[in-house]
């Protein structure tokens, strides 16, 4: 038992690290290596600067006594050699000192380097110990061209100076009596600081040696704290792991002190139910109040193991989430010795099982649901484990075989429920197509009360049988029906060949009379357009005689020739007149009809100016208006053009006008509007005219249509005024549009193409600012057979566009 405690402890050490129970008013330790790194390295740091600093220091000070040392001791021996020559030369001025020059120096006097120069009354040296390598040379060859001490000589004192070939000395000059000028003499400070060098050596050797071991130091440090935190990175890494383990699999960690009854929970835990992350102990009563009052109690458990009754504990129990729902865990622990604090620890692991029950609670409920539906289908059903053995049934199974409820348990062999059926099989019909698969098998079965039954049999994966017998016995009397049927109908398919070859036949004379209709249309079209040419051709002999009756009438009214006599003559040429005129007008719209219909008119297309356009329809209507006291507003933009046939334009103007006139009572207007609309101007001619029945605008502008009112009121006209004008806003790619209203007027909309796409401003005109003559001038009815003329013979060299046009209206629907 000791070994899966060990086991136990162990783990939950290792998983929990850091987390370890801790006593009263101990806190948890803090990780203090990164100032304490940061702490040694300043301090190797100031050491090892501190011991640099202080071998620098000791050995400048050194160099700086030796050398003050030397020089003192330098002056001194400088001064006692000069003594010395200064009595030779008092003593034996004739003499050379080459010689003697060696018995008066002390023996020790060029020791260590030093050398004593002396010169002549001219500044060669005369004399040098030891000796110089060149002759007839001067203090500056040896001391440098630049030195002050031959000028200054005993005054300079000792000095430190650089020779002439760069080797630093101590010097001093001394002047000597006649005939020698001075004495130098020179102390190589490489000589002076020789031993300096020495103990510098040894100092140095010390330094390194030093140094070289507080860094073995530092770095060692260093090392075992990277060590250090690599582990605890790697413990890190690890805690981090297992954590988001235990968190992905819903499951957490358990800690239970029984004999303090403290609980320690891992973070997935928290988190499991929702609840924030605490680096404390859970009491006994915090975690009971978590848990659902039906599921038992946590004392129970701890009694049972305080009294080693058990060493492990398997717990299904429910917990309160954060937002208020239970969910399902699965406690698992067992029993571990804590050797830290001599107490009993269950440490287990609690795993959320909310799904799993949910899923089986789901599986119940789905089983359910299937036998309801298994019992609900109209066909008997059953299935058989590999064994033969009864899975499950319903109850037309058992209504089919007589059988009771008892008589079929889940887990009955075949043979056993087969015994007990009170129904049997008289006869079986197999069917040959399904039975040749090895795995299913369809046959139909009698029974003994006159029902027919098809069953299907199908092996399932795990080698049972699941089979489905459906009621057929009202298939297999319409079978017996169809049989019958196929009798009957083998007679009725001999009378329907007949039937097809009558059918072929009067197909076939069908086809004869479509032929037939074919080449009469042919002819019925051909006859048509030689009619609309014939009137064409014929224009000028049927209206020659016309014109010559209007034209005498003018003529005997205007009485040229004196008076006609009676006041009847004058009425009766009136009456001819008009008479004539009117019928001139229908001939005209007659004539014009033909003339488009057989595709004779032609455009002349230019830029044109809606104004101008405007301005000539509405003069020859404007003495007509006046007549009937009607209003004639016009509204028009002088900077509008559209493209088109500038007579066409007028011819169509006219006839809306002329319409909106004849139809407008006295006192009423009739308005005209031209508006820029995108890439089109649009024309409206609007009337407080008797208005259109909306029944009849559809019909508007097909030949000779007049509506009953129109003929009602006595309104005379051919009835194609409204076919020519929109066959020639056709001509012109434009468009037509109509509203109207019994009682209250019509407003007529024609479009045409707009010449330049600019803006424009409309300003409102009265009739009578269009004006190009006075008012009381008004045109004769041959002014306006002369414009009509016009339109009709305008562009004579220009393309015929859209023939025809008429007759596509004619065909309208």
């Amino acid at each position: 038992m000791a070994r899966p405690a060990a086991r136990a402890m162990s783990h939950a050490e290792t998983v929990w690290g850091a987390y370890r129970f801790l006593g009263e008013g101990e806190k948890e330790p803090k990780d203090e290596s990164p100032w304490l790194r940061r702490v040694a390295f300043v301090v190797s740091a100031i050491g090892l600067v501190s011991l640099t600093a202080f071998a620098i220091t000791l050995t400048t000070t050194m160099q700086d006594q030796l050398v003050e040392e030397a020089t003192a001791d330098f002056e001194v021996f400088a001064h006692a050699v000069w003594h010395d020559l200064h009595d030779k030369i008092q003593a034996d001025a004739q003499k050379s000192l080459g010689e003697p020059l060696n018995k008066i120096l002390p023996g020790r006097a060029t020791a260590r380097g030093r050398r004593i120069l002396v010169t002549d009354d001219h500044g060669h040296v005369a004399a040098a110990f030891p000796p110089l390598d060149s002759k007839n040379a001067t203090l500056s060859d040896v001391l440098g061209a630049e030195q002050v001490l031959t000028e200054f000589a005993d005054k300079a004192g000792v000095m430190r100076v650089k020779l002439a070939d760069g080797t630093p000395a101590l010097a001093t000059v001394q002047k000597l009596p006649a005939p020698y000028g001075q004495v130098a003499m020179i102390y190589p400070l490489d000589n002076v600081l020789g031993e300096w060098r020495t103990i510098a050596a040894h100092y140095a050797v010390v330094f390194a040696f030093t140094t070289v071991m507080l860094l073995a130091v530092v770095f060692a440090y260093f090392r075992q704290s990277r060590k250090r935190q690599a582990a605890e990175q790697a413990n890190a890494y690890i805690r981090s792991r297992l954590d988001t383990a235990l968190s992905r699999g819903r499951c957490g960690l358990w800690d239970w002190d029984i004999a303090r009854g403290r609980i320690y929970w891992s973070d997935s835990m928290y988190e499991m139910l929702g609840l924030q992350a605490e680096r404390r102990c859970l009491s006994f009563s915090e975690l009971n109040a978590l848990i659902h009052p039906h599921d038992g109690d946590l004392s129970v458990i701890a009694e049972m193991v305080s009294t080693s009754r058990t060493k492990s504990v398997d717990h299904e129990f429910r917990a309160r989430h954060a937002n208020g729902q239970w969910i399902w865990l699965r406690a698992r622990a067992q029993l571990v010795d804590d050797a830290r604090d001599a107490g009993l620890h269950l440490v287990g692991i609690a795993v959320d099982i909310s799904e799993q029950k949910a899923l089986a609670q789901h599986t119940a409920t789905a089983n359910m649901r299937l036998r309801d539906a298994i019992n609900a289908i109209s066909e008997a059903f059953v299935l058989w484990d590999a064994q033969n053995r009864l899975v499950v049934c319903n109850s037309k199974f058992l209504d089919l075989h007589g059988l009771a409820p008892e008589s079929a348990p889940p887990g009955a062999t075949y043979g056993d429920i087969m015994a007990r059926r009170t129904a049997f099989v008289l006869q079986h019909e197999t069917s040959s197509a399904d039975s040749r698969a090895g795995d299913a098998r369809t046959y139909e079965a009698r029974l003994t009360d006159g029902r027919w039954l098809q069953i299907n049999e199908r092996r399932t994966k795990d080698g049972g049988y699941v089979s489905v017998g459906a009621d057929i016995t009202a298939l297999k009397r319409n079978q017996e029906k169809l049989q019958d049927s196929e009798r009957r109908l083998t007679g009725t398919v001999a009378d329907l060949t007949r039937s097809r070859q009558t059918l072929e036949m009067q197909a076939q004379q069908l086809a004869t009379l479509a032929e037939q209709y074919h080449h009469q249309k042919a002819e019925a079209e051909a006859a048509y357009l030689a009619k609309s040419e014939f009137l064409a051709n014929m224009s000028h002999e049927l209206r020659t005689p016309l014109n010559a009756i209007i034209g005498f009438t003018e003529m005997m009214l205007a009485e040229p020739f004196g008076a006609l006599g009676s006041p009847k003559y004058v009425e009766y040429c009136n009456n001819v007149r008009q008479g004539g005129t009117y019928l001139n007008e229908v001939l005209t719209d007659i004539l014009d009809m033909s003339r488009l219909e057989a595709g004779l008119v032609r455009l002349a297309e230019r830029e044109v100016s809606v104004a101008e356009a405007v301005r000539r329809a509405v003069n020859i209507w404007r003495a007509r208006a006046e007549e009937k006291k009607i209003t004639l507003l016009v509204e028009v933009d002088e900077k509008l053009r559209c493209v088109g046939d500038e007579a066409l334009i007028v011819k169509a103007l006219g006839v809306f006008l002329s319409n909106s006139v004849k139809f407008t009572d006295a006192g009423g207007f009739v308005r005209l509007r031209v508006r820029h609309h995108g890439a089109s101007i649009a024309f409206f001619i609007e009337d407080t005219g008797r208005g259109i029945d909306p029944r009849v605008l559809p019909r508007l502008g097909r030949p000779f249509e007049q509506s009953a009112g129109v003929m009602e009121n006595g309104m005379k006209g051919s009835g194609l005024g409204l076919a020519i004008a929109r066959a020639l806003v056709d001509l012109h790619g434009g468009a037509l549009r109509f509203r109207s209203r019994l009682g209250m007027g019509t407003v007529a909309m024609m479009r045409l193409a707009c010449a330049h796409c600019a803006g424009a401003n409309v300003t409102p005109l009265i009739a009578r600012q269009i004006e190009t003559q006075p008012a009381k001038a008004a045109p004769p009815a041959y002014a306006a057979r002369s414009l009509e003329t016009v339109a009709r013979v305008a562009g004579s060299d220009s393309t015929t566009r859209k023939p025809g046009a008429l007759s596509s209206i004619r065909r309208a629907p």
